[in-house]
């Protein structure tokens, strides 16, 4: 097959584009050239930004068999994009999110459940809007392809290459020993995808023509965070001492808005981590085991340069938060 990726350099479309030559495939990218201004061996390079019509154009005149939109966020953005390729590729393959749905309250949702509503025309990016402008991105997806779309809806993404450390932050922490602040519940649910399944699967999907859409998370059997961190624990085999504090303590610290704790949903968004996958499923969704991801992210994780992590506290901050939850435990006790 012959694959334009739009994007294609950092994280999932870089794992996208390893899958899909893996696989015999042509690959083609459409980028600005910011994250590999000297790009990738073996994948031909189109420079140009979606928003501007003179550099869509570049695209004219040529055929592929699909189009992958890994960063997309803007419903007109990707409303032009789809327009220019509407008669160059059979497929196009949104990659879309789970925060689409309208609730994150409503556990089990399945690819059937509300989507949010979608900003007006217009509406320029905001974080708070992210779910609600990513729907509308789908909508001009399935207007301009129809039958011929394939939009995915992963979870959190996580694997080597995560320019977020939103997962990576566990495994690194746990490996440093010692006593590790781990947020609500054991028993709470956290639902992660690794970003080389998710690429693999994309790109099968693509070579079977199926289209329609998808939840994309894992694994395929539910996970608690208990299981998450002993699983960290038992990878790196350091032998953290795991303190699990209190949703109420967390919430007074105001921690679910800070992102502090990163993954951590409290129990009104539960929904967020407890999404059917069984259409992914279904459809040949593969998931390797979590300690494979642990493992690799920590090896990745090793060799890179790139500083400090970027999410989760400081240990100084770590260190002010245990000492204010054992307080706030000792005064709930003696209360």
């Amino acid at each position: 097959m012959r694959i334009l990726i739009i994007g294609g350099s950092r994280f999932v479309g870089l794992h996208l584009t390893e899958a899909a030559r893996e696989r015999g495939h042509s690959v083609t990218h459409f980028n600005r050239g910011l994250s590999a201004p000297a790009g990738i061996p073996g994948v031909e390079e189109i420079r140009g930004d979606r928003e501007q019509a003179a550099d869509l154009a570049l695209l004219a005149g040529r055929r592929w068999d699909a189009v992958i939109d890994t960063p997309g966020y803007v419903p007109e953005a990707v409303a032009a994009s789809a327009n220019a390729l509407a008669g160059a590729a059979g497929t196009y393959c949104f990659i879309s999110t789970l925060s689409v749905y309208r609730s994150l309250a409503e556990t089990g949702q399945d690819e059937d459940a509300p989507l949010a509503d979608v900003p007006p025309a217009g509406t320029p990016y905001a974080g708070e809007l992210y779910g609600a402008l990513k729907a509308g991105c789908e909508a001009e997806v399935q207007r301009v392809y129809g039958e011929r779309a394939l939009i995915i809806r992963p979870g959190y993404i996580v694997g080597p290459h995560d320019p977020t450390d939103r997962f990576t932050y566990w495994p690194v922490r746990v490996r440093e020993a010692g006593e590790v602040l781990a947020p609500g519940n054991p028993r709470d649910p956290i639902q992660v995808i690794d970003a080389r399944d998710l690429a693999a699967w994309t790109i099968q999907l693509l070579e079977e023509g199926v289209h329609g859409v998808f939840n994309a998370t894992g694994p395929a059997r539910p996970l608690t965070w208990h299981e998450f961190l002993a699983t960290a624990d038992v990878v790196a085999g350091n032998g953290a001492r795991l303190t699990w504090a209190d949703e109420a303590f967390l919430l007074a610290e105001h921690l679910e808005q800070s992102g502090e704790l990163p993954l951590w949903a409290p129990s009104e968004i539960a929904g967020l981590h407890t999404f059917s996958i069984q259409r992914a499923l279904d459809a040949g969704l593969q998931l390797r085991p979590l300690a494979e991801t642990i493992a690799d992210t920590l090896s990745w994780y090793a060799s890179r340069a790139n500083g400090p992590l970027r999410a989760g506290p400081s240990a100084p901050r770590e260190q002010e938060l245990l000492a204010r939850f054992h307080a706030w435990s000792r005064a709930r006790n003696e209360g």
